[in-house]
Formats: structure tokens, sequence, C-alpha cells
């Protein structure tokens, strides 16, 4: 059985130590090296004693040479920090997959203006392939750079996709309305993320643009039929009062009568491994896909009126971050697409 080697770029931060959860138990991946600058020479398991008894691994400083002789680097690291790296490591051969936002929007410009900062590798954009493995999962196979996809476009993709493709809805005036818990934030001390600043509250934040808007409306234009009007998405994100997962409630104008929208759902998910079109009038939960790589959708049409309405949960940090990652080095090595993926939710 072939087994690759695994390297990884920030590994302190929560998709960090998710790819670490999910990978030592891989059966054909083994984690080589783990970086970070700030805890150079510490144990993983002493930063993280649940690894314990499952990694014997320290904290290095990134190497490109070390890392070089890897099969496949994952960063997980803030936007800005993989460009640096990434034209050597690619050049050397080796195979990347990027859990930052730094190559999922294709136009330079749009990435700078929401990114606030100039693009520090801009002729590697073109060629990365955005991991969105239900759209995509032929060119990942042989991708060099994949662009693994953010967790609120994840969730918001998978929803509105099968009307796009479809072409039974307006994608002029598409809404989402996508709540995550606090993980999304990311590990680092900021005061609006303690828990008892976010304990027993819901706030709405960014209204006026989030940042995944923009990779969004791209992911959504790439599978419209080529007469249909562009994308325009009011993009709403707010802050649940939980640890790990993202529920979105997306909003459509339908442009004619549908027979059977659960049915459109169903043939379009059918043979997709980590995407579950629940029964009809079932409501999809949070806690229903924590800690695994599942997307859980459903679809109503409320008093049968021209409106449809989509449910669509994941966990932020597995199908929203890591898992999904781990999904597209499945993908990329001829493994099995679920190996190492194939758990059940945690609960309660």
């Amino acid at each position: 059985m072939k087994v690759i080697q695994v390297g990884i770029v920030g590994g302190t931060g929560y998709t960090g130590v998710e790819l670490l959860r999910l990978l030592v138990n891989h059966p054909q991946a083994q984690v080589k090296i783990i970086t970070s600058r700030a805890e150079n020479g510490v144990r993983v398991d002493q930063l993280y004693p649940s690894l314990r008894g499952f990694l014997d691994l320290q904290f290095s400083e990134p190497d490109v040479d070390a890392l070089a002789s890897c099969d496949v680097v994952f960063f997980a690291t803030p936007h800005g920090v993989a460009q640096a790296m990434m034209p050597e490591l690619i050049s050397r051969g080796v195979r990347v997959i990027d859990l930052s936002a730094d190559f999922r929007i294709r136009d330079q410009q749009v990435w700078e203006q929401w990114y606030g900062q100039q693009h520090g590798c801009p002729e590697l954009v073109s060629s990365a392939v955005y991991g969105l493995p239900e759209v995509n999962r032929a060119q990942i196979k042989d991708a060099q750079l994949v662009a693994c996809p953010g967790c609120y476009p994840t969730a918001t993709q998978l929803g509105f996709i099968p009307l796009l493709e479809s072409g039974l809805v307006d994608p002029t005036n598409l809404i989402a309305n996508a709540a995550s818990g606090a993980s999304g934030a990311g590990r680092q001390g900021k005061i609006d993320n303690l828990m008892s600043e976010v304990s027993d509250s819901f706030k709405a934040y960014a209204a006026d643009g989030h940042r995944h808007l923009p990779e969004i409306e791209q992911g959504l234009n790439d599978v419209l039929a080529a007469d249909d009007e562009p994308v325009q998405l009011t993009f709403v994100p707010h802050l649940l009062p939980i640890i790990r997962g993202i529920h979105a409630t997306l909003y459509a104008d339908l442009k004619g009568s549908v027979a059977d929208l659960q049915q459109v759902f169903e043939a379009r998910y059918a043979d997709e491994p980590f995407v579950d079109v629940l029964p009809a009038g079932v409501h999809p939960q949070t806690r229903t896909v924590k800690s695994v790589n599942t997307c859980r959708i459903s679809v109503f049409q409320p008093q049968q009126r021209g409106k449809v309405v989509v449910l669509s949960v994941i966990d932020n940090l597995t199908k929203g971050a890591s898992g999904q990652a781990v999904q597209n080095m499945n993908i990329m090595f001829g493994f099995e697409e679920t190996a190492g993926l194939n758990q059940v939710a945690i609960l309660p």
C-alpha cells in the first residue's frame, strides 16, 4: 500500500491541529514535518496533549529543502504567508494544498482589494485549482497546487449549486445568511472571541462586505450557463455562541414552477460521499456534522411560492477546512476519497 510523506506549514492553529487529528489515522499518509516559528523545538503533543501516543514530532522552522522531501505540503497559515514559499516548492515538484485564501481568487486585483495587500505570487494564481471536489474533482486529480475553499464558501456554494446548474433560479438576487462557531476566527487572543463575550449572544458582522464574497461569487459563476447573468449575492455572516459549525440559510427566486426541488438536489449529489441531502421536511443541525467532513442539506419552497430556501450545515474546521483538504489529497494521490474521513459526528 502506497504511503505518502506529508508536511504541514503552520501547525499551531485550529486548522493545523484538525489536519493532524485526521492525518494521524490516515492509512496512507505519514506526517513527516510540522512547522511553527513560534513553537520551534516544542513537541507537538506538548502543545496538543490530545495527540499523545499518536504523533512523535517536534515543531520546526519552515525550511524549503526539508519540505521539498515531502510528497505533499499543506499550508495552514494566515493569508499572505504561503505566497513566499510557494514558487520554490512548486518548482521542485512538490504538490501543495493551501488552506489559506492566497490562491482561491483568480483575479489578482480583486484579491488585493479584499485582503488589503499586494499579492506576492501572482504568477501561480492561474495554475491553482479551486479545491471544491463536488465541482472540480477531475482538475484536482492532476493539480500541483490546490486552493482549498473557505468555510462559508463551501457551505454556501454546495447549497446553491444544484439550483444554478439547473437554471432554476435568478442568479442576480441570491441571499446567504450564514452563521459560524467561534473557532472560525482562528486560534488567537481577541477579546471578541472570549467565551464570556460570545456566550449567550448572537450577532452579524461584516454586513457591508466580507472577504469570502468574491470567492463565493466566483465559484457560483463557474457553474452558470454561458447566457446567464452573473451572480449577485448578498452575503451576511454571523457569529454563533458555539465552538465549531456553520449553518447557512440560502434564499433564491425561482424562475418558474419546479415539480420536485428535492429530486433536483438528490440527483445532483447522489454520488457525492460527503454531501447528504436530508429527507424532505427535515432541518439540518450543526451538531450532526461536528468533527466530520459532511455537508448536510435540506431544500424548501415555503408556501409553494416563488422563493426557494436551502439549509446547509458543515463543520467549519472539517468540511470547511482541514477535512476538505484531506479529501483533496486523497483525490490527488489516487486514494479512496473517503480514506481517513469515514467518521461519525460527535454527540452530544
